[in-house]
């Protein structure tokens, strides 16, 4: 008897990329939205991280020990930091201590420990705790402070208050811009603009700039080979198309223009930084192209659509669910058969 077998493809990366330094490349590649957010915000992004970072190793060191396995090979990989460090940049700066921890928690230990741990989750961790706190904490997760000059951002120590002592921390704190254009009922696009003094050329004032600062990281990561252009340049085509067909050129009923929904929210962070991921997944280019162009295409329903004003966490977790069947329905390009006796 004889049944076929199908040989999957071969791993896009860099074969001179092992998992440690993938994870240490693209730890670099966060460097410039890191300085980007902190030149606008204040350091309040980098006590998030370092916190973030203190939960995961220990969430990891907890998680690998109940499994009883060695826990220093798979820190050493900074998959565990990688992953909190995403996250803490998807959500706004100075968010209090708790947020974080739930936060890094539930990416790790729901997302990728419970389905086996690394590179066996079938979800994007970042995504995960990413949805776990927007679902929770809906209100925590959509107050950023408006953006201010380097020199008058709060100092470290008051970024430490406001992670350790929110309660006596005196912020003021704002809409995002996706918030304001999903709630306008009145104004023109023009009016928008000229009535909330945090929008910016594009979009939010400094978060259009964190944005490029995130697709110059992107094309540089290309570039190093860690991913391939089809998943990144897929979700940013259809976003693009999508806003493009829907724009009505300013009215009090528009969606956004095209360059508006590529500059604001987490679209340049998800397009390079989180669907690039290899967990969760396609393996084939094709897969990867209808992966990228779905995700684009559900961002721009929920920001039009739907409750919440972003939604790329929700578009990456459904297309997570999808990917087996996209892997089945786009083999790999180079897929060989061979017949085992």
């Amino acid at each position: 008897m004889e049944r076929e077998v199908t040989k999957s493809s071969p791993n896009t990366l860099n074969s001179d990329l092992t998992p440690e330094s993938a994870a240490r490349t693209v730890l670099i590649a966060t460097i410039p939205g890191i300085t980007a957010t902190i030149f606008f915000y204040g350091p309040g992004i980098l006590v998030n991280i370092l916190w973030g970072s203190m939960i995961a190793v220990l969430s990891e060191i907890l998680a690998l020990k109940l499994r009883k396995q060695s826990p220093l090979s798979t820190i050493k990989d900074f998959s565990a930091i990688l992953t909190a460090t995403l996250l803490c940049m998807s959500i706004p700066p100075y968010s209090p201590w708790w947020l974080i921890a739930i936060g890094v928690f539930s990416s790790l230990i729901l997302a990728k420990h419970i389905f086996g741990g690394a590179r066996q989750a079938i979800f994007n961790p970042v995504m995960i705790g990413y949805a776990v706190l927007l679902i929770s904490f809906p209100i925590e997760m959509t107050s950023w402070q408006p953006s201010t000059h380097f020199s008058e951002a709060p100092t470290f120590l008051a970024a430490l208050k406001a992670c350790f002592a929110p309660d006596y921390f005196d912020a003021k704190t704002m809409a995002t811009p996706l918030d304001i254009l999903r709630h306008n009922k009145a104004l023109t696009t023009s009016d928008l603009w000229l009535s909330h003094p945090q929008l910016g050329h594009w979009s939010g004032k400094g978060l259009e700039w964190i944005s490029i600062a995130y697709l110059a990281s992107g094309l540089w990561m290309l570039k190093k080979g860690l991913f391939t252009w089809h998943a990144p340049f897929s979700m940013l085509l259809a976003i693009t198309l999508a806003s493009v067909v829907f724009y009505d050129y300013g009215s009090s009923a528009s969606g956004g223009s095209p360059i508006f929904h590529l500059l604001s929210g987490g679209t340049m962070l998800g397009a390079f930084f989180i669907i690039t991921q290899p967990g969760g997944s396609p393996r084939s280019a094709v897969g990867k192209i209808i992966f990228g162009g779905l995700i684009g295409i559900l961002i721009y329903i929920i920001r039009s659509e739907g409750l919440y004003p972003d939604g790329i966490a929700f578009s990456v977790l459904v297309m997570n669910f999808a990917t087996p069947l996209i892997d089945h329905l786009a083999r790999p390009n180079n897929a060989t058969k061979s017949n085992v006796a």
